[in-house]
């Protein structure tokens, strides 16, 4: 027999690739069983369907430990409770939602938010992530590139909402995430925060517009419980809000293009 052969139609290389092929199945069930942990059980429209997938297919609760000394469960026992503030336009499955009340705050299409912690992202070293500029005395804005402190922000109505009064900054990347504008359709003077992906700044003009939603709708912006810092969740609900705006900030906009 050949050199490695153990039976004349078995030989090492053989039995190597068996194995192989029975460690690449049994880790294929194990990242599949595991992947379940998030989203699970999955959840069917009709309200008869509690599940569309059986129980015995999720797995056991893991108990995971986080940086900060805090624990989690998964699959979570808390899961998403919230009635959406919206109806069925059609009773088939998968007929779009109508929003109920201001569509800007209902919770679904482009406005849907997932309800994330309510505690403050950190970095390696344990402090909050997104924090304010004034905060943070070490950064500064590259002078080559536009000061957005002290524009006016205009919304897509063409009106001025109010004005940028700082910057937040990402601790971690070293980004600028949001404008802090303080609103000037509104009496009290109330600040918000405006995401950096959805402002426009124009150096020249010295002046910040926003696409998403009207000078009006700046002051439905949710807000934050401490100035200096911003949780997980008030992140989520915030750029919702303005993601929100692309479809029903005006009438129009919910309308057909055709």
């Amino acid at each position: 027999m050949p050199q490695g052969a153990i039976t004349e139609y078995l030989d090492v290389a053989q039995i190597v690739l068996y194995l192989f092929w029975i460690f690449f199945a049994g880790l294929l069930i194990y990242l599949r069983n595991e992947d379940r942990r998030e989203g699970y059980p999955l959840q069917g429209e009709q309200p008869r369907r509690r599940s569309i997938n059986a129980d015995n297919r999720i797995p056991k609760p893991k108990t995971f430990l986080l940086a900060d000394g805090r624990t989690v469960r998964a699959p979570r026992d808390n899961g998403d409770k919230r009635t959406p503030a919206a109806s069925k336009l059609r009773y088939p499955t998968g007929s779009p939602l109508v929003p109920e009340g201001d569509p800007m705050l209902a919770g679904v299409g482009p406005g849907a938010w997932a309800e994330r912690e309510d505690v403050v992202d950190v970095t390696m070293e344990g402090h909050p992530r997104i924090v304010p500029m004034r905060s943070q005395h070490e950064f500064s804005l590259n002078p080559r590139d536009p000061d957005p402190r002290g524009m006016a922000v205009v919304g897509c109505d063409k009106t001025t909402a109010g004005t940028v009064v700082d910057v937040w900054v990402d601790c971690s990347e070293m980004l600028l995430r949001y404008l802090e504008v303080e609103l000037a359709v509104t009496d009290d003077h109330r600040r918000v925060l405006l995401p950096m992906n959805m402002a426009k700044v124009h150096h020249r003009a010295r002046r910040v517009d926003v696409t998403s939603i009207t000078a009006e709708q700046f002051a439905n912006v949710p807000g934050i419980a401490n100035e200096t810092q911003i949780t997980l969740l008030e992140e989520e609900r915030i750029v919702a809000y303005y993601g929100a705006g692309y479809l029903y900030a005006t009438p129009e906009r919910a309308e057909a293009l055709i």
